[in-house]
């Protein structure tokens, strides 16, 4: 583990054993939630469409489920009754404060649209919950440091959902070992493939769906009209329509979320900045090479306001220390090639390959090289990874700092493309080099009545 991890895992334990993790409530309650940690602990689910019901059903396995909550009244109640046929029957909430309110759950799962995760998060923390949220962690760069804050001042425990670095058969913690084991010699070039996404026809405002309470859903976002067009999206997060500006297509439209960039960039991303580690994953410049714009953009807002505005194609270009380039690609194979002085090899979830993986018959890894990469055996999965941490009181695989480090490239991708420039980064400031107007989209201003807690 790194250096920084370790001892953010230090102020945590300190933390704990001094008493500041009291935030979390009455004496009866702080009792009641580590005792069961240390046999069964009690989540609860906020955001049930698509990846909240997989990572709750995920969990069944270590975890009760007392209770749910999302906007939606329809997908609530079928969520209710999915958990009642595994477990006992839940409570059902619209308003996720009712269950920060109580003090029998020891941790909440967030698997609201993007724009919603700091302030639930933030929230959840102060009120004494550990945390899971999935991916992408934040809207902004300063919602990632506002997170950070609440998990020093708590001493919480807080998950993200980057399940890559413990899932997929162990393909990405091996790639990983691979390079720290030098297969490749130096590594000099990293693309990551992650895909486009489409653009959408004009989307007519509609009737909200019954049970959906739109303004709920909208939150800390600027209050408009629920647009949507009649036809069905099938496959994964089926049942809802193909063009609208909620349900699944939240992640094309920037005011919840950051297409592709922070949906698969905030897997493959991940991997690429893990690999180079910690003094070297913080980008210097960030060029778009190349970019597509559904909507006409002017000084980086939308001028069009009923059609996703997300990118739908990209190639930008990001300078890392010691001269690596990473490239993250809307074309190609949707996985991670890594390029080095001495080879070049291929991960993604269902594949490894290339020559030094092929060498590993003759040559193979060192005893321990993934537990080292994983800093410990290797969890089950993401959620027992989160309970092994809720036990020790230590950061999870998937911490905070980490991951808001990687997930800034990915925002200043989006900036630089809705801008049309490059961007000098300055990390340890964490701010944009000379250029206040794309430093003004660091953060955003949340909807009265939908701050974000300080």
């Amino acid at each position: 583990m790194s250096s920084s991890r370790l001892s953010r895992r230090g102020f945590l334990r300190q933390t704990v054993a001094t008493g500041a993790v009291l935030a979390g409530g009455t004496g009866v309650a702080r009792h009641r939630v580590f005792a069961s940690v240390l046999e069964r602990p009690i989540f609860a689910t906020i955001g049930l469409r698509n990846q909240g019901w997989a990572i709750t059903s995920k969990s069944f396995k270590f975890a009760d489920f007392a209770a749910l909550a999302d906007v939606d009244a329809k997908v609530l109640g079928e969520h209710v009754e999915k958990v009642a046929a595994a477990q006992k029957k839940p409570n059902a909430f619209k308003d996720y404060r009712r269950i920060l309110d109580r003090a029998d759950i020891d941790a909440v799962m967030i698997a609201t649209p993007d724009h919603w995760h700091a302030k639930i998060a933030i929230e959840a923390m102060q009120a004494g919950k550990d945390v899971y949220c999935e991916k992408p962690l934040t809207l902004t760069v300063d919602e990632g440091k506002q997170i950070e804050q609440a998990v020093e001042a708590t001493g919480r425990v807080f998950q993200v959902g980057t399940m890559q670095r413990t899932e997929s058969d162990q393909r990405f913690l091996r790639a990983i070992a691979l390079i720290r084991d030098g297969r490749i010699g130096t590594v000099t070039k990293i693309t990551c493939g992650i895909g486009g996404m489409t653009g959408s026809p004009s989307i007519p405002e509609a009737s909200v769906p019954e049970g959906l309470d739109w303004d709920f859903w909208l939150g800390p976002a600027p209050e408009v009209p629920y647009r949507a067009l009649p036809e069905l999206r099938t496959g994964y997060g089926g049942g809802v329509p193909l063009y609208s500006n909620a349900h699944y297509s939240f992640r094309n439209w920037h005011e919840y979320s950051g297409g592709k960039l922070t949906d698969w960039g905030a897997h493959h991303v991940d991997i690429a900045c893990w690999a180079l580690g910690e003094q070297a994953n913080t980008p210097q410049v960030i060029t778009p090479v190349e970019y597509e714009l559904p909507v006409a953009y002017k000084d980086g807002e939308p001028l069009v306001h009923d059609r996703y505005n997300a990118a739908t194609k990209f190639t930008i270009s990001c300078t890392m220390p010691n001269g690596v380039e990473l490239l993250i690609k809307s074309e190609g194979d949707n996985g991670i090639l890594f390029e080095g002085t001495d080879g070049r090899f291929f991960v993604n979830r269902g594949k490894l390959t290339g020559a030094p993986v092929e060498e590993l018959d003759q040559k193979p890894l060192p005893e321990g090289a993934v537990e080292a990469v994983y800093g410990g055996p290797v969890s089950e999965n993401h959620t027992a990874n989160f309970i092994d941490a809720m036990r020790s009181r230590q950061q999870p695989i998937s911490d905070v700092w980490s991951h808001n480090r990687m997930l800034e490239i990915c925002h200043l991708a989006n900036i630089s493309m809705r801008l049309g420039r490059p961007l000098t980064w300055n990390g340890a400031a964490r701010e944009i080099v000379d250029d206040p107007q794309a430093n003004a989209f660091l953060s955003r201003e949340s909807r009265r009545g939908y701050e974000i807690p300080g």
